[in-house]
């Protein structure tokens, strides 16, 4: 498990991939002390941000919020960080709701030290700060990260695509089907191809490569 407050610092992880198990962790945030191995059972967003107060976070956090009850109906935490402290943290939070009139629901996980966002890949080795990077880890309920995303400083992520993302790694994981490009719940999904020549040959379908069947649930 990563330590929040590490000593010294400490050698440079390698970066994750998709199907790596997301490192443990345990910190402070918003909310209380938060470990990472919690939200084992339930699909999790864990996503960075480059620093409170800054315009494109907020737009960020306020939506994120606002769709909180999205997530949770699909069952999937939200858990966010950055470099600033638990009280700069607070102070955001405070001002977001005296703003827009808006709570945040999720902890914020304070990251001064920079360790758990270097151990993510959300901060680069020899960076001051982190304000290059906003990064999102969809982890499923056995902690393995399905999907990230990274988007650039000036660039906001689309919270509407997160909860897209979320709904189509989950409908995938039920049953051996692919979600084609813009899927939503309902859709149309695609069947997967045959893995060798032998049935390709053998039947008549030129489209083999490309069958859609109905959305059942």
């Amino acid at each position: 498990m990563i330590d929040a407050n590490p000593p010294a610092r400490p050698p440079v992880a390698r970066l994750l991939r998709i199907g790596d198990v997301a490192p443990d962790f345990q910190a402070r945030t918003t909310l209380g002390q938060v470990r990472l191995g919690d939200y084992r059972g339930k699909w999790l967003v864990f996503f960075s941000h480059p620093a409170d107060f800054t315009p494109v976070c907020t737009s960020e956090f306020v939506a994120i919020a606002r769709a909180a009850e999205a997530f949770a109906a699909l069952d999937c935490g939200l858990l966010g960080l950055s470099v600033d402290s638990l009280y700069s943290h607070l102070a955001w939070v405070r001002a977001i709701r005296d703003r827009f009139g808006v709570t945040i629901p999720f902890p914020i996980v304070e990251d001064p030290s920079m360790v758990v966002g270097r151990a993510y890949g959300m901060i680069e080795p020899d960076a001051a700060d982190s304000s290059a990077v906003r990064v999102t880890y969809f982890i499923d309920p056995d902690g393995v990260i399905r999907a990230m995303t990274w988007y650039p400083l000036n660039v906001g992520r689309s919270v509407d695509e997160m909860l897209r993302m979320v709904a189509a790694l989950q409908r995938t994981s039920r049953d051996d089907v692919l979600a084609p490009e813009g899927w939503r719940p309902g859709d149309d999904l695609l069947m997967t191809p045959p893995q060798d020549q032998r049935p390709v040959l053998a039947g008549d379908d030129p489209h083999w490569f490309h069958q859609t069947r109905s959305d059942a649930g």
